[in-house]
């Protein structure tokens, strides 16, 4: 009997697969509480069997229990996860008047309207290459500076029609300008004249003012030009390109006297030239103690002009140029209207604002202007250390004066010999002689050899300490 109950038990028991599935138990079907529904009374024959098997195996009966669902829920339990399928669950109110953030912009809203890119088309790049080679000869450099160095290569008996007959057909208007000027940054301005002179007598390129031009400019930089005695019948018949050319010639070659005499006539004939000529003639003239007053009359009559229009190189000149003579006012206005034009000052300009400031004594105006520099994130340069330098020492801030010598050093550059005088100077106003000697020492070990000045001040100074002790 015995033995018919142990086969009984092996054959009602579950596998071990069963008894511990790897699939995870589903949820309860939450749709209808089964936690309100009223516990079944009746008992599973399986049940019966596994108790009259063994009624000692409360394991077997708790692993059959919860697969068949029937777990006690305590009462927390079942609000809890009753909450998930209610909607939502009430969290604390935050700040109500929270801001949005703006959305991100859509790269196709950042695009500038317009007009829509024109389409390529094949035909076009099919005419291209069927064009003719005038076409693509008559205005390339290399073909027009190769003309001018087979002319420098021609005998002086040689003619430059040896060479310009074969390509006349390629040439148009204006083509040899750039071949005339060539010649006369090579030193040959009697071959440029030749060129030009074969060039008047070709139709399809004289006349023409470019050529004209080209050829004025070279033969007035070389003192080759022919002065015309009758300048106010010249400017009113010339073009303003030839009077400019002609101006520029003369400032090259370093005629200063006809080109302001060229000048002024133009002016006096009411012929608007370029502002540029006017800045080089001012740059020229300036360095000539002797033509300040020239100088004073050419920036009357710059001031007066409405369409102003100077280079970042023309400004900066002028500026320079205006310190030298005092006119600060004009640095001032120059800078101005070159901020005001929409420009960008550079560090040159800056520096030499700073400088005019110096020169006139107003210290503060310039350190405004070395803080609205450092304000631009410019890299400093020698000149513009040695300013800045300078007008600490005048404003007798030794820390800052200090600071950039030390930035000066940092940037790779070397100081020169007034930026050591001044920090010397600067430290025997503040009384520390080691600093002083250990200037100088680097100043000598630089090549620099100080003034007596400078000496008889410091065994002064030294004196001085001891005979107070």
């Amino acid at each position: 009997m015995s033995h018919s109950n142990t086969k009984t038990y092996y054959r009602k028991k579950l596998p071990k697969n069963l008894q511990s599935p790897r699939r995870s138990k589903l949820p309860p079907d939450f749709g209808v509480n089964l936690f309100l529904k009223k516990p079944t009374t009746g008992v599973d024959p399986f049940q019966m069997d596994s108790f009259l098997v063994d009624d000692g195996d409360g394991d077997l009966n708790q692993e059959e229990k919860e697969q068949n669902g029937d777990i006690v829920w305590e009462s927390d339990e079942i609000e809890a996860i009753s909450s998930l399928f209610q909607g939502r669950i009430p969290q604390r109110p935050g700040n109500l008047n929270r801001e949005r953030p703006l959305p991100l912009p859509l790269p196709h809203k950042l695009r500038p309207l317009g007009p829509p890119s024109p389409k390529k088309h094949n035909r076009n790049v099919v005419v291209s290459l069927r064009s003719p080679i005038c076409n693509k000869v008559y205005k390339n450099p290399s073909f027009l500076i190769s003309l001018a160095k087979q002319i420098k290569c021609l005998n002086p008996d040689d003619d430059v029609s040896a060479v310009l007959d074969d390509c006349a057909r390629f040439l148009r208007k204006g083509s040899l300008s750039l071949t005339i000027r060539e010649l006369g940054h090579m030193g040959f301005p009697d071959r440029a004249l030749q060129t030009f002179c074969w060039a008047q007598k070709q139709p399809q390129l004289y006349p023409d003012d470019r050529i004209l031009a080209s050829t004025v400019e070279i033969l007035a930089r070389n003192q080759d030009l022919k002065v015309p005695i009758d300048w106010q019948k010249f400017t009113s018949l010339a073009s303003r390109g030839v009077i400019e050319a002609m101006i520029r010639g003369f400032l090259k070659g370093g005629r200063l006297k006809l080109a302001w005499k060229l000048l002024a006539v133009a002016k006096h004939d009411k012929r608007m030239l370029d502002a540029s000529l006017y800045a080089r003639l001012i740059l020229e003239l300036g360095k000539n103690p002797d033509k300040y007053m020239l100088v004073e009359q050419l920036l009357d009559e710059l001031g007066e002009r409405e369409d102003l229009n100077l280079s970042h190189q023309d400004c900066t000149a002028i500026m320079k140029v205006c310190i030298r003579l005092q006119k600060f006012e004009f640095v001032e206005c120059l800078f101005t209207w070159f901020k005001q034009s929409g420009h960008e000052p550079s560090v040159v300009m800056y520096t030499t604002l700073i400088h005019s400031r110096y020169s006139e004594k107003k210290y503060r105006e310039a350190l405004a202007g070395v803080w609205e520099m450092e304000g631009s994130s410019f890299l400093f340069d020698l000149p513009a250390y040695r300013v800045v330098i300078k007008l600490f020492v005048a404003l007798n801030d030794l820390p800052r004066a200090v600071r950039y010598f030390s930035k000066l050093k940092e940037a790779g550059l070397s100081p020169t010999y007034d930026i050591y005088r001044n920090l010397i100077k600067i430290y025997l106003v503040s009384g520390r002689l080691a600093k002083c000697k250990e200037i100088w020492k680097e100043a000598e070990m630089a090549g620099f050899k100080l003034d007596e000045q400078i000496k008889m001040d410091l065994l002064h100074q030294e004196k001085e300490i001891r005979s107070g002790f």
